[in-house]
């Protein structure tokens, strides 16, 4: 099966293009503003119009509220809202209810004991995404560039398709999709020249790579 990949965090007109023409299946646009790739959401709503019918929209959120998610819902119409906070299984049914989007639900992990929170989270998600957990005291839930040790997933198996975040690279997301045999991988910071500015050519060679493996 071809794994699927989002490209998260596009901010340019530029690099949403690379994305959707190296056939990306998923691009993220960040409301979250303590983000580098933070987009108010009718910035962002302009932006991923060209997007639409050609890959899934995901609106990246961490503890939004419901005003917010009002907000999303009525100008960028996500396919799917991405969860990356400390929200509960009913709070993500309320983002459903509210924004008739699918749910990514984003787990940070660092050791096996982490992976406990996904067997709730399971029924709750169309999709689960499992990230590296941040260092003590980071602002960003995310698109640090960090890993986690892979071989955690080797042998784990989800109700639903799941993304593999954190780290990811075009050198590295070959193997890393070997390892674990995500069927989705999920990319911001590793196709970036620096924090928040996307490189096209990694994009694309990020998709080339992925679809190899």
């Amino acid at each position: 099966m071809t794994t699927k990949i989002k490209i998260c965090g596009l901010t340019t007109g530029e690099t949403l293009d690379a994305a959707l023409d190296g056939g990306a299946d998923f691009v993220g646009a960040v409301v979250f503003p303590k983000s580098p790739r933070h987009l108010a959401p009718e910035t962002a709503a302009e932006l991923f119009a060209r997007a639409r019918g050609r890959a899934g929209i995901v609106a990246v959120t961490v503890d939004p509220d419901d005003a917010l998610l009002d907000e999303i819902a009525r100008t960028l119409r996500p396919d799917f809202v991405q969860l990356h906070g400390s929200e509960t299984p009913a709070r993500a049914e309320r983002v459903r209810t509210l924004t008739g989007a699918g749910v990514i639900k984003a787990l940070p992990i660092r050791q096996a004991d982490d992976f406990a929170a996904a067997d709730e989270w399971d029924y709750h998600a169309d999709h689960l995404m499992f990230d590296a957990k941040p260092p003590e005291g980071s602002g960003l839930p995310g698109g640090m560039g960090h890993s986690f040790d892979w071989t955690l997933l080797a042998d784990k198996a989800f109700r639903h398709p799941w993304f593999l975040a954190g780290g990811l690279t075009p050198d590295n997301v070959a193997e890393a999709l070997r390892i674990t045999g995500t069927p989705m991988a999920d990319v911001s910071s590793g196709v970036e020249s620096a924090p928040g500015v996307k490189d096209a050519s990694r994009i694309a060679t990020f998709i080339r790579n992925a679809r190899r493996s």
